[in-house]
């Protein structure tokens, strides 16, 4: 058993008084958001000298997503990050009154502040170009404070597990299988065709040792944003770092315009958010010419076509997150294959 509430209903007003230091009297909670790995709440406080509203995040109560976020060490992240890294970055995320994950990386807890009323991003309907240059600011406030700092891209926490790019490359197949038999029917057959060519490549894909830049969000899409918080009062966060690590920007940038954006927008305004994010790195002192970045941006592509395969085959199924990973991968295959990603990964073999 955790030493720390493991779910919502183990939040007392008495617990939560102690981590606030304050007197609250009573609380309740509601869900919120629509994330698969982890479980968001709202809790409602009743008391003196306290927020009337906290956020909070879980474990899933699904297993099959609880079971993969303990073996990819994603709850772990998410706390360190908020402990070691966010305090580093420019980035605006959630202050956070209390942090704690079990040994076995099963269990955790987050409790922060509650950014609401805000506008949460979503991945299926989309956004238009205002949201998306003020994601790619936010990308560029993650990359460029942490660019080359050692102190960061050498954390042992932030490090893949022993064997991880091994096992991603030999479980990728199967995830694709999986991927495949869902939705072969629905996916463009030039889109599932990109990711049947990604599937014969996945060895050499999460096999790559480039060095890394910096830090990276890793799942940098609208699901994981919100927009317009504490009522208009700033324009955007940055949300869920369950998947944060050590990389090469376009990572992100890639992500997000592809399945990130969608076509409809990238089609229009790709090269303005490419310049917006070059930019953005230039103003924090990071000066990046395009062709310096050209290779990782159509190789950061394909994060998102291999994200949305491994999150539909190895998460909780549901109707929303069919139409989500429908949406990531027709986003990024889009792009990936305007921008000859696969023909990109090929030169790195």
């Amino acid at each position: 058993m955790a030493d720390f509430p493991g779910h919502p209903d183990e939040v007392s007003a008495a617990w939560l008084g102690e981590q606030l230091g304050a007197r609250v009297d009573a609380v309740r909670w509601e869900p919120i958001g629509t994330g698969q790995v982890g479980d968001s709440v709202r809790f409602h406080l009743d008391g003196t000298g306290v927020p009337a509203t906290l956020a909070g995040k879980f474990a899933a109560a699904d297993p099959a997503s609880r079971g993969t976020a303990a073996m990819f060490g994603l709850y772990r992240k998410e706390v360190e990050f908020y402990r070691q890294v966010a305090p580093l970055l420019d980035v605006r995320v959630p202050k956070v009154h209390f942090s704690a994950v079990d040994e076995a990386g099963v269990e955790f807890i987050l409790l922060f502040e509650d950014m609401g009323p805000a506008r949460q991003g979503d991945q299926i309907r989309g956004c238009g170009i205002a949201d998306a240059r003020a994601a790619i600011r936010q990308a560029a406030a993650i990359h460029a404070p942490s660019w080359e700092r050692n102190e960061l891209i050498e954390a042992a926490w932030i490090a893949p597990l022993p064997d991880l790019r091994e096992r991603l490359g030999a479980m990728y197949p199967q995830a694709q299988a999986i991927f495949r038999e869902r939705y072969v029917d629905t996916l463009e057959p030039e889109f599932m065709l990109l990711c049947e060519e990604l599937a014969e490549a996945s060895s050499h894909w999460f096999e790559r040792g480039e060095p890394p830049q910096c830090v990276v969000h890793g799942d940098f899409r609208l699901d994981n944003m919100l927009f317009d918080i504490r009522g208009g009062a700033e324009p955007i966060a940055v949300l869920d770092w369950q998947t944060v690590a050590v990389g090469r920007p376009m990572t992100d940038v890639g992500y997000f315009i592809g399945c990130g954006v969608g076509e409809a927008l990238w089609r229009d305004h790709e090269e303005e958010l490419l310049e917006l994010w070059r930019t953005e790195m230039q103003a924090r002192g990071v000066a990046l010419e395009r062709e310096e970045i050209e290779r990782d941006y159509r190789l950061g592509i394909l994060h998102g076509v291999s994200t949305a395969v491994f999150s539909a085959a190895f998460v909780e199924r549901t109707e929303r997150g069919d139409a989500n990973f429908l949406s990531m991968a027709r986003g990024a295959c889009s792009l990936a294959l305007a921008r000859d990603s696969i023909g990109a990964l090929k030169e790195t073999i």
